[in-house]
């Protein structure tokens, strides 16, 4: 079920309509619960019982975690993980390891192939890690805070965490200290209207107008067609997806925050203008941020951080970026493309250019370089067969004399200038003179739902579904 199709807002207004009544003040977890069920079920009902099954052993092993024998809580919490891993090997993984250790023509490879990948499985699994190990450190909170005083209350609460539709199947990944303390009831007079208008129509206008607009003119760079085309066109066409994979991204993440403060719940952002970072450790920062504070939180400080020794840090670094571009596909081109900015993280730290720059020319150089290298870098996602991309780049070697589709650019540059007008305002949004005009915005917010309206591309699947 798409944020952008009928079904799901239909499903979001009888929600709604019923969220805030006073007969359901008492039943406003369980009737999100109903309806992130019914909207996880929508497409695949049999992957329920997945989210379910989850659920069930990151309820008790957190809940005994918390409430149980002192000496035995470290081996829980070590087993809740291991767990949660298993799962996400076994429905995500299976492809890779039939690809890499059995090939596909064996009983095991075939069995493998077969294995569903459910939709959201990423973001479900981390979520039931942060739960464990909130619960295991309990260092946020007390345990009465945080899980209630029944088993029966903190399954409620765990199933409530983890499924709640707008993050559900593509984040922002939440993470408990975050997002339990904040389960009570909530008042339609406490409404953030304001903030709830602004992500709604910024995420569509992203998504609906840029994202589904561009995919029908960056599709070209998928093999074989990129032998066809010259390599300016080719070039053009990865800016392309550099455009599209930001605005649909970002543009799920903004809906999903807007949704949230509907219902009276606020996730983390997930975005900050990505496309003016000046370093890689600033683009991180700034880049699907719930991943890469998951990551620092429960992957990069318990390896040891920067605890350890120059050499150790930059090792944690790789090892954690590695890692963290395998979550995001059963492809060994996904681990490349996070070894990549691994080594770029450390190679930056170690002489010195993740601090700021002095100097409008020195950071604008920085600023292109990091663009340059992060757009490159997307084609491992656009194009999974590393051979893909090798023909690729070779495409882009050889075909310079080949003419140029004027039309195929020209449509990319005319989707492309609100991704980059909006990153350019970030950077003047604080300039003297850029403040009468800021009083202008909401005429600028009409023009983007006007524009969601007239000029929506063909629908298509958020790009983090897959993740």
């Amino acid at each position: 079920m798409l944020f952008n199709s009928f079904p799901f807002l239909g499903l979001v207004l009888v929600t709604f309509l019923f969220y805030y009544l006073s007969f359901f003040s008492r039943l406003q977890v369980k009737l999100l619960i109903t309806s992130s069920l019914v909207f996880y079920a929508y497409e695949f009902p049999a992957l329920v019982a997945l989210l379910l099954t989850s659920v069930a052993i990151n309820t008790g092993v957190s809940y005994y975690v918390l409430f149980g024998k002192a000496e035995s809580k470290k081996m829980l919490a070590t087993v809740g993980v291991l767990v949660n891993l298993a799962i996400l090997a076994f429905f995500k993984y299976s492809p890779l390891f039939a690809h890499t250790f059995f090939g596909t023509e064996s009983d095991v490879g075939r069995f493998l192939l077969t294995i569903p990948l459910p939709i959201g499985i990423s973001f479900f699994t981390f979520e039931g890690i942060s739960l464990v190990v909130d619960l295991y450190q309990n260092k946020f909170y007390t345990a009465e805070e945080i899980a209630g005083l029944t088993l029966t209350k903190h399954a409620e609460r765990t199933l409530f965490f983890v499924s709640f539709f707008p993050h559900l199947v593509a984040g922002p990944i939440l993470k408990a200290h975050d997002f339990l303390p904040q389960i009570g009831r909530k008042y339609f007079r406490d409404i953030d209207w304001e903030a709830a208008f602004k992500y709604l129509v910024v995420g569509y206008f992203l998504k609906m107008v840029v994202a589904d607009n561009l995919k029908d003119f960056t599709f070209w760079i998928a093999y074989p067609y990129y032998q066809n085309f010259s390599s300016v066109t080719l070039l053009s066409m990865l800016l392309g997806y550099s455009m599209q994979i930001f605005a649909d991204f970002a543009g799920y993440s903004a809906i999903a925050i807007g949704l949230g403060k509907l219902f009276g719940y606020s996730l983390q952002e997930n975005f900050n203008f990505p496309y003016v970072a000046t370093s890689f450790k600033e683009f991180w920062k700034r880049w699907h941020i719930s991943l890469s504070t998951f990551l620092m939180e429960y992957l990069y400080i318990p390896m040891g951080g920067n605890r350890k020794g120059k050499a150790r840090t930059y090792l944690h670094l790789i090892i954690t970026m590695f890692l963290g571009g395998l979550w995001h596909g059963a492809a060994w081109s996904y681990a490349l493309w996070g070894l990549l900015h691994g080594v770029a993280l450390a190679a930056e730290k170690l002489v010195g250019l993740d601090r700021p720059s002095r100097g409008g020319l020195v950071q604008f150089a920085r600023g292109l370089f990091v663009f340059g290298f992060v757009t490159l870098a997307w084609l491992l996602f656009k194009l999974p067969d590393f051979a893909h991309v090798v023909g690729f780049v070779r495409s882009v070697g050889q075909n310079w004399a080949q003419p140029a589709d004027a039309r195929l650019i020209a449509a990319i540059l005319v989707y492309s200038l609100p991704v980059a007008g909006y990153h350019a305002y970030y950077l003047v949004r604080q300039r003297p003179l850029v403040a009468p005009v800021r009083r202008l915005e909401y005429l600028a917010y009409g023009l983007l739902l006007f524009l969601v309206v007239v000029n929506s591309g063909s629908s298509g699947t958020f790009i983090y579904f897959q993740f």
